[in-house]
């Protein structure tokens, strides 16, 4: 792959798939910029990426401020000279409990994060996106697909996101590429958070048979420089045997 000149902007990029997705697609070429709550956390990615030879730009914000996102869209245009991708990866998974028992607002949150915050972001990016023939992927899970006990809030915000990543790709498909795509259980601290939880399948998978981060990073990294015609608006299973046949990509 090779991004040279490209610029991407990443949410969620401190820790997890969202910090392997910037150092995946800066390792290729691309310039990238960094989003997420932690100034810490996410100036030292950005400083691992530029030690590496990578052009990185850490941009701290909240993903549900939109002025502060919109300052953050700004900075990445403004420094970078445009944008080429946008990965909406920012997520949560809290409220894990039964419907009964999930409180109203914890449900309104995790709409915030998950659904609210990437649509508002891309609303705001789409011009760039259009005038740089560019692409988009929002991370997806196969949770989007399927209820799980425990998970109705996270079910339901990552089906309204394929939802909405399918309507863009309606409206859009002409001028951008759209992806949503799927990374699987991987070890990251979200699986943390489900372990402990103690609830539903998921959370009995043992930590050695998780994936690492940079595995479905590098799928993610390979749809925005491959660009496939025939993936475009599908959730593209990033672990699946025949994808990473196709994209190069050993296990």
């Amino acid at each position: 792959m090779d991004l040279s000149g490209k610029s991407y902007l990443i949410t969620g990029a401190s820790r997890g798939i969202g910090k392997a997705i910037a150092e995946a697609l800066a390792a290729a070429g691309g310039k990238v910029a960094l989003t997420a709550r932690s100034t810490d956390a996410l100036n030292a990615v950005a400083a691992s990426i530029q030690a590496n030879g990578g052009t990185a730009l850490a941009l701290a914000a909240d993903a549900v401020d939109a002025d502060a996102m919109a300052d953050v869209l700004s900075q990445t245009v403004s420094t970078f000279g445009g944008l080429d991708g946008l990965v909406n990866n920012a997520g949560m998974i809290d409220p894990i409990a039964r419907m009964e028992a999930a409180d109203a607002a914890d449900w309104a949150h995790i709409f915030n994060i998950n659904l609210v915050s990437p649509v508002v972001l891309t609303r705001m990016a789409l011009p760039h996106l259009r005038a740089s023939k560019g692409a988009l992927v929002n991370i997806s899970s196969g949770a989007a697909h399927r209820p799980l006990e425990g998970w109705s809030a996270y079910c339901a915000t990552k089906a309204a996101l394929w939802m909405a990543t399918q309507a863009l790709h309606l409206e859009e498909g002409e001028a951008i590429d759209v992806y949503g795509a799927s990374p699987g259980t991987v070890d990251t601290e979200m699986q943390v958070q489900i372990r402990a939880s103690g609830v539903n399948p998921i959370s009995q998978i043992p930590r050695e048979n998780l994936a690492p981060p940079a595995l479905p990073a590098a799928g993610v990294a390979w749809l925005l420089a491959a660009r496939p015609e025939d993936l475009r608006g599908q959730d593209v299973n990033v672990r699946d045997a025949a994808f990473l046949q196709r994209a190069g990509i050993q296990q």
